[in-house]
C-alpha cells in the first residue's frame, strides 16, 4: 500500500542531507540553529496582472549598456540606440510599483498596442520611464519570467525613435541568450501570447 512516505528514500534523504551541510547542518537545525523557510518572490499575480516594484539609482544609457552586458544580458542594436538616445532620462532613487497586464486578459483581436494602452488607461495606469525596462531586465532572471508564465515583458514607456527613426518601446525577453530589446509602438502592431505589457500605478488610483 502507497503512504505518504512511500516516496522517502536512500537516495532523497542523501540529497537532503547535503544541502543541510552534513551531519554538523542537521545536528544545527535539530538545535534550532538553522532554519529552512521557502524563497520568497519579489512579484504577486493575481487575475492576470502581475505586480512588482523596481527602485532606480541613476544608471544613464550608456552606463545601462555597460552594466547589463557585464552581468551577461545582450542587447540588440536598436535597444541600445534607444538608450543612447537624449530622451532616455535616467532618475534616482525613484521607485516604480510596475504593473504587468498578461496578454491573458485580451482576445486575440485586441492583442493590439492601442487597445492595450486603452486597457491600461480603464485601469488608471501610467506611462512607465524607459528605465523600468533596464531595471526589470537586471532585476528578473529568465527563471523569474518563466513562472509569470511569460516570455517578454514589454515596458509601455514614450516611444523612443531607434536608429532608422521608428518609434520603439525597451522589453525584456528571456531566452537562453537574456535579451533586452527593442518593438515597434505602432498602435495597430499586433502582440503574441506569452506577451505581458508594463505599466505604472498612478497615483491616483492608489486613493
Amino acid at each position: 500500500m502507497l503512504t505518504k512516505y512511500s516516496k522517502v528514500t536512500l537516495g532523497r534523504v542523501e540529497a537532503v542531507w547535503n544541502i543541510l551541510g552534513g551531519e554538523e547542518g542537521v545536528e544545527r537545525l535539530l538545535r534550532g540553529e538553522l532554519s529552512v523557510s521557502e524563497p520568497t518572490r519579489s512579484w504577486r499575480e493575481q487575475d492576470g496582472v502581475i505586480y512588482l516594484s523596481v527602485t532606480s539609482d541613476g544608471t544613464t544609457g550608456s552606463e545601462w549598456i555597460k552594466r547589463l552586458k557585464e552581468k551577461g544580458f545582450r542587447l540588440d542594436n536598436y535597444a541600445k540606440s534607444i538608450l543612447r538616445s537624449p530622451d532616455f532620462k535616467p532618475t534616482s532613487g525613484v521607485t516604480t510599483e510596475t504593473v504587468v497586464l498578461k496578454s491573458m486578459l485580451f482576445k486575440d483581436k485586441d492583442l493590439v498596442t492601442k487597445k492595450i494602452r486603452a486597457e491600461a488607461d480603464k485601469r488608471k495606469l501610467s506611462k512607465p520611464n524607459a528605465e523600468v525596462a533596464c531595471l526589470i531586465r537586471e532585476k528578473f532572471s529568465d527563471e523569474e519570467i518563466k513562472a509569470m508564465s511569460l516570455s517578454w515583458i514589454i515596458t509601455m514607456h514614450e516611444p523612443i525613435e531607434d536608429l532608422d527613426g521608428d518609434p520603439n518601446l525597451l522589453g525584456a525577453f528571456c531566452s537562453d541568450d537574456h535579451w533586452l530589446h527593442a518593438y515597434y509602438d505602432l498602435p495597430g502592431y499586433r502582440w503574441f501570447r506569452g506577451d505581458g505589457f508594463a505599466f505604472v500605478v498612478s497615483i491616483s488610483s492608489l486613493s
